[in-house]
């Protein structure tokens, strides 16, 4: 019974850190899809754009990649 919740207890840690590696690089790629998608655009959606992917890449750089990648996406959203 001991070993059967140790390893749940593992395997659930994994998880964690693995979801957390994979958001960390779903932030620089989202950011990337931002700034083609601005690359061309001189309007004021986009200059704004441009200005909120920064603090994307703030967000990235302190580790927090949900808040991270949940603006990144608003953002796109607006572009479209």
């Amino acid at each position: 019974m001991q070993r059967s919740v140790l390893t749940l207890v593992l395997v659930t840690g994994a998880v964690f850190v693995f979801a957390g590696q994979v958001l960390a690089f779903q932030c620089p790629k989202l950011a990337a899809q931002i700034d083609q998608a601005t690359a061309m655009r001189y309007d004021p959606t986009a200059a704004d754009a441009k200005v909120q992917m920064a603090q994307v890449m703030q967000l990235h750089s302190a580790g927090k990649h949900a808040e991270s990648e949940k603006l990144a996406k608003e953002i796109l959203e607006k572009l479209k």
